[in-house]
């Protein structure tokens, strides 16, 4: 194994609340070679990746380029090109595909509306229609971004293929590459750390039953790296398998501590408590760099479940938990389970994720 990746492991650095954010994912085929800017040092014209980079930024959506398991030379490749678009808020949640002889047609997409969840200009400029195929398994595989990402990444994609698996395919850069081997699941949005094969098929089979797998899980990418670890804090303690069950309504607060309201769909929510750390000792944070740092780590400290009683606004503030708007929540502490892998720590933001650089 290589050395981030190793480094991560051995610390058994927390990986939950480490995901990248985007509300939605778009995501074009390009076989052939990736650099470490994949849209911009790529096969794809340099240019037409600058004009879909500046598209995206601010809007909620982060495109990456695919490409199937295997070798990559694309000389003689298809001019037909796979591309899909999924929004992973819980409620809104879509899947979307279609294919095009021209990248240059991504360029009439209406991005803003893609990130608040709109698929119609998805439809009108690329003739995409919702995916009726099996989930999306996105395995990063960029040696060019982190050695460890092709080491362990592509045999994993690689094994996946082999065995059958359908929906999978190589993407240029989930972020975290000390996780490798990383994976993004869609349409849900789930993104995993340090998987295996065998692993990958179990959160598979969850995602055709509309469940979600906790182990090894990183977050779901519609919440900022608080909302993330919140969630799956909340998984943790409940036993809550059902991916569209809950939403992160509410971050308050910021670096080094929030706040966060979680809501379950029948009406129950919960207040977490997370706090920014640094994971010690130093290590390194990516195989392309001699420098050693401390990884910021979001760690659940408190976790409560909100009661419906109305209390006072003064006894509220003394409480210091925020209710819904004009009801405030008083705290009863939730029965917590054992933090299942990658569980208790990681964060930094709010609500519905915008387009970061991991």
């Amino acid at each position: 194994m290589s050395a981030c990746a190793t480094v991560s492991r051995d610390l058994d650095e927390p990986i939950s609340g480490t995901a990248a954010t985007a509300t939605t994912w778009l995501l074009l085929e390009q076989p052939g070679p990736w650099g470490a800017r994949a849209l911009v040092s790529s096969h794809l014209d340099p240019a037409l990746g600058r004009a879909l980079e500046a598209a995206a930024q601010g809007t909620g959506v982060r495109i990456a380029l695919i490409r199937r398991p295997g070798r990559h030379a694309d000389h003689g490749a298809s001019p037909v090109r796979q591309v899909y678009a999924a929004h992973t808020v819980p409620g809104e949640v879509w899947l979307h595909s279609a294919e095009i002889h021209d990248p240059r047609q991504l360029l009439d997409l209406d991005f803003a509306a893609l990130g608040g969840g709109d698929h119609r200009s998805f439809a009108r400029a690329l003739g995409g229609r919702p995916h009726a195929g099996d989930p999306l398994a996105l395995v990063c595989t960029n040696g060019k971004r982190d050695r460890c990402c092709a080491l362990l990444g592509r045999p994993l994609a690689a094994e996946l293929a082999a065995s059958g698996v359908t929906g999978v395919w190589e993407v240029t850069h989930l972020g975290g590459h000390r996780f490798s081997p990383t994976l993004l699941v869609l349409p849900h949005g789930y993104a995993y750390g340090r998987a295996e094969a065998h692993t990958v098929k179990e959160v598979l089979h969850g995602v055709r039953e509309g469940r979600v797998v906790v182990e090894g899980c990183r977050g779901r990418s519609a919440w900022e790296r608080p909302g993330q670890a919140a969630e799956l804090a909340v998984r943790s303690a409940t036993g809550e398998e059902l991916a569209e069950a809950l939403s992160v309504v509410r971050t308050t607060g910021g670096v080094p501590r929030w706040e966060v309201t979680v809501a379950h769909t029948d009406g129950r929510r919960w207040q977490v408590v997370v706090a920014e750390g640094a994971s010690l000792p130093p290590r390194p944070e990516s195989c392309g760099t001699s420098v050693l740092g401390s990884p910021s780590r979001m760690d659940v400290v408190a976790l409560h479940e909100l009661t419906d009683r109305t209390v006072e606004a003064g006894t509220a503030g003394t409480a210091g938990l925020a209710g819904t708007a004009g009801t405030a929540g008083t705290a009863a502490k939730a029965p917590m389970r054992r933090p299942a892998c990658g569980q208790g720590s990681s964060a930094a933001s709010r609500g519905r994720g915008r387009t970061v650089s991991s």
